[in-house]
């Protein structure tokens, strides 16, 4: 159903001001420093054709490929053998050869059975494999690529042969936020609190990426199952960190998500997750009405006046509720829990303000039209 529903929607939640990406100077400086220590390390080798130099290098002994590869720390070694590869593997080859490609990657490395593994064990109980199979997807496959349809080529090859509840446990083990301290999957993120943008924005990434580059192997409602299989893993997400999720991902997957909900009428679902999205767009100093357009935008897809009357009752319900709840969590909990809590309540009760102040916006610019 949800292939069926349409996604053109050109708004998106003005953020807050964030500092400049542009890089200094002595970045520029570096980098052209470390360019010119690899040709002047190449030698006499650097006026050979690129094909010429491999064939060299396949005579070499280990000791002399290292001297050729060059006189360079062991990471810029490695770095320089990896742009070799990216640049020359499977350039220009067709669909079929990079499918050989991947399944002799699968076979030498044995990646089927320790996704296998990984994907049947409870969740952070293979720690070390987990993170194995997350730096092996991320650093061979995936991130190095130019081009997104080659990266959503590579992720599709891995996605797919699996069910969708073991794809939305692969895409949280390559792409799930992580421990700081030693790098490993961290499984109880999205369940415990509510959680911050970076721990998401790697998700969201992989999810617009399957969603818009248009991969033939993946429909609408393909990615919408993913999002709501994802939402569980390894148990039910917090309704703010889904809510954030759906933002992170933009606008036609958030309101796909919305509109699938409302014609499978799961409608108390979807006013509960309205709340959510003006609570993170109070939080993150996002444009209020953008929530409003939204839940206004998803009013339509309701067939019938009298369905999209009961959905915005239920929405002003559910604002009502999920307050009540919040109050009840600070008055009966500790002193540190009770901060956090107050300060959610408080977020939330001046989301509701502002909500429902570009709903009377839009209605009475509505009427003076």
């Amino acid at each position: 159903m949800a292939s069926r529903i349409n996604t053109s929607f050109t708004l998106i939640p003005n953020q807050k001001y964030r500092r400049s990406n542009r890089l200094s100077s002595s970045y520029f400086s570096n980098t052209l420093d470390s360019d010119s220590q690899l040709l002047s390390t190449l030698g006499n080798f650097k006026a050979l054709p690129l094909e010429i130099f491999q064939i060299i290098l396949r005579y070499l002994s280990g000791l002399l490929f290292k001297r050729c590869t060059l006189l360079l720390p062991t990471r810029e070694r490695l770095k320089y053998i990896h742009k070799i590869l990216a640049e020359t593997l499977t350039a220009g080859w067709d669909e079929l050869e990079c499918h050989r490609v991947y399944n002799f990657l699968c076979e030498l490395t044995n990646l089927c059975r320790k996704m296998q593994t990984a994907v049947c064990s409870k969740p952070g109980s293979a720690r070390k494999l987990e993170l194995r199979i997350r730096l092996f997807c991320r650093n061979v496959l995936l991130d190095h690529w130019t081009h997104q349809s080659d990266s959503a080529f590579w992720l599709t090859r891995i996605l797919k042969p699996w069910p969708m509840v073991n794809q939305a446990r692969l895409l949280y083990i390559i792409f799930g936020p992580i421990s700081p301290q030693d790098g490993q999957v961290v499984w109880q993120k999205m369940i415990e609190g509510p959680t911050d943008e970076s721990s998401l924005k790697g998700l969201a990434d992989a999810i617009k990426l399957l969603y818009d580059t248009g991969t033939k192997e993946w429909t609408a409602d393909d990615v919408i199952s993913l999002v709501d299989e994802l939402s569980v893993v390894p148990r039910e997400w917090l309704l703010e960190n889904n809510a954030r999720l759906l933002i992170l991902s933009g606008n036609n997957i958030c309101f796909t998500f919305m509109a699938s909900k409302a014609v499978n009428g799961r409608a108390i679902e979807l006013a509960k997750l309205i709340v959510f999205l003006a609570l993170v767009c109070e939080k993150e100093l996002y444009c209020m009405d953008w929530a409003v357009k939204m839940m206004q935008k998803v009013c339509k897809v309701f067939s019938t006046p009298v369905e999209r009357t009961n959905f915005l009752q239920s929405v002003a319900n559910a604002f009502a509720c999920v307050i009540m709840e919040m109050l009840q969590s600070v008055m009966s909990g500790d002193r540190d829990e009770d901060d956090r809590s107050f300060l959610n309540l408080f977020h939330l009760v001046h989301a509701q303000a502002n909500f429902h102040k570009e709903v009377l916006y839009l209605t009475m610019n509505t009427l003076s039209t």
